[in-house]
């Protein structure tokens, strides 16, 4: 879990493998309908995002393969750990998502998991899968990226 400067914010997981699967095109943050002792789970920074999903269904959004494990004091009223779970979001909103999945190569993958001002928010992103060829090139763009920081770096001390 990290903190940010504004008290009010802290990310509790992130999906870093999705932004090496997917080229994220738009997001957007949704509420998430929780039970008690999944928010007390949450709060505790446990979550699991591997293989997650969202899918339009009954005129709504829902979030499949969420990893939440059941609360350590909870009770025998403790949940399923990767029930699907109903996204919380304006009809406007839920509609621009569901066109964007039924769009060809699309799909809605939770990109991070937040608190922000004491609600369970979830960043979903409109995404569309990489091929081979595209994460090469991200691989390569990074190394690239961190050589010149370095170059940069070094470069400022040894003026000093």
């Amino acid at each position: 879990m990290t903190a940010s400067s504004d008290s009010s914010f802290l990310k509790v997981a992130a999906n870093r493998k999705a932004f090496h699967d997917f080229h994220v095109l738009d997001r957007i943050e949704a509420g998430i309908e929780l039970a008690g002792t999944e928010v007390k789970s949450v709060r505790a920074g446990e979550v699991g995002m591997a293989g997650s999903y969202a899918k339009a269904e009954r005129g709504g959004l829902v979030l499949h393969g969420l990893n939440i494990p059941p609360y350590e004091q909870g009770n025998r009223f403790n949940h399923d750990p990767v029930r699907p779970r109903r996204l919380l979001l304006h009809r406007r909103e839920i509609e621009k998502l569901r066109a964007a999945a039924e769009e060809k190569g699309c799909a809605l993958v939770p990109l991070a998991v937040n608190i922000r001002r004491g609600w369970v928010k979830v960043e979903i992103g409109i995404c569309k899968g990489k091929t081979h060829g595209d994460k090469r090139e991200t691989l390569k763009r990074r190394t690239a990226d961190r050589e010149t920081r370095r170059e940069i770096a070094s470069a400022g001390k040894r003026r000093a």
